[in-house]
């Protein structure tokens, strides 16, 4: 794991292709050569891209991957597939519509599979990302799988989190539901060349409109955007508008703008301290997940399988209430009040 690490650091894509299978297949020394790693993270701008299926997130991060390499920026790219009901594995998709990359040495795509995780990320999207930024890259592109209200674990990896729109799906009034509009950093029209496109674009305006006066809640911000838009008589000049931004992805259209809004968001994160906090945040929920996670795993392995049947036949039975089936398993491990 020592030479991986130092190749890695090195510039290997092969040594970063290799760590990324290790901490999709959870090998024993993967979190090791992570750990190591750690200390060299912190330096890529972490972008989500993320929408309704349909909405053209993959051809979206196709061109902005393109666009950041004119800039002479690297690009990592975590295409979050979903998993395959035969092989268990990425369907790969993504990859088809990025074969515009192949060949780029400044570019890395991988495609990683949900198996099984909701909030649209792999459970180790999180630990790819960390060493696709030991690696060097400039930015990382992070695309999930489009699971629809489900998408807040996006806005807790990314430092700007895209949401993908596109006419005639009826996204905008999708995006009132459960946070969507809330998440955006900077809101993204795509397929800007479709009929419909002004109609879209005035719903999420007056979404986002309606949403200004609230404060934002928890680790996002979902304030409103910066547009041709007057702001809200009550509205803080400190605080991120959500601008909206139409595109053609296919085309290229749109993307120079999309670019814009990016790194003006990332200057207001520096400049406004929300960088930091944002960052401290996001390890306190990576902290709290990862225990969980293991605190799970040990009282598992501790409870007697039989007892969990025996228990698991009385809640099917009606007979014991979830809530009490979970004191009872917890008692027999020494855990329960």
């Amino acid at each position: 794991m020592s030479v991986l690490v130092t190749d890695l650091l090195a510039g290997s894509q092969r040594a970063l292709a290799r760590l990324l299978t290790y901490i999709e297949n959870e090998h024993p020394q993967a979190q090791a050569a992570l750990a190591a790693l750690y200390p060299h993270t912190g330096k890529a701008h972490l972008v989500g891209v993320t929408g309704a299926p349909g909405t053209g997130k993959s051809s979206l991060v196709n061109s902005l991957a393109k666009a950041y390499r004119a800039a002479g920026q690297t690009v990592g790219i975590i295409a979050v597939d979903p998993t395959s009901p035969f092989s268990g594995g990425a369907i790969l998709g993504d990859r088809i519509r990025m074969r515009d990359l192949t060949g780029d040495r400044g570019v890395f795509i991988r495609s990683m599979a949900t198996r099984g995780s909701l909030g649209g990320l792999a459970r180790a999207t999180g630990d790819a990302v960390r060493a696709l930024d030991a690696a060097g890259f400039d930015v990382i592109l992070i695309e999930t799988v489009g699971a629809g209200q489900s998408e807040i674990d996006i806005a807790r990896q990314a430092h700007t989190t895209l949401v993908v729109e596109a006419p005639g799906l009826g996204d905008e009034v999708q995006a009132i539901k459960a946070g969507i509009l809330e998440i955006a950093d900077v809101l993204v029209v795509n397929k800007a060349d479709q009929p419909g496109v002004q109609s879209t674009v005035r719903a999420l305006r007056t979404l986002l409109d309606l949403g200004s006066n609230r404060p934002p809640s928890g680790l996002h911000h979902g304030l409103p955007a910066q547009d041709s838009r007057q702001p809200a008589a009550d509205h803080r000049p400190d605080e991120w508008q959500t601008p909206i931004v139409e595109t053609v992805a296919t085309e290229g259209r749109g993307i120079d703008v999309l670019q814009r809004a990016i790194q003006a968001h990332r200057a207001y994160l520096r400049e406004s301290g929300q960088l930091r906090l944002r960052e401290r945040q996001r390890q306190e929920i990576e902290l709290q997940s990862r225990l969980q996670e293991v605190l799970f795993r040990q009282v598992a392995e501790r409870i007697d399988p039989a007892l969990w049947q025996a228990v698991l036949d009385q809640v099917a039975a009606r007979e014991l209430a979830p809530a009490d089936a979970v004191e009872r398993l917890l008692q027999t491990v020494g855990l329960a009040d």
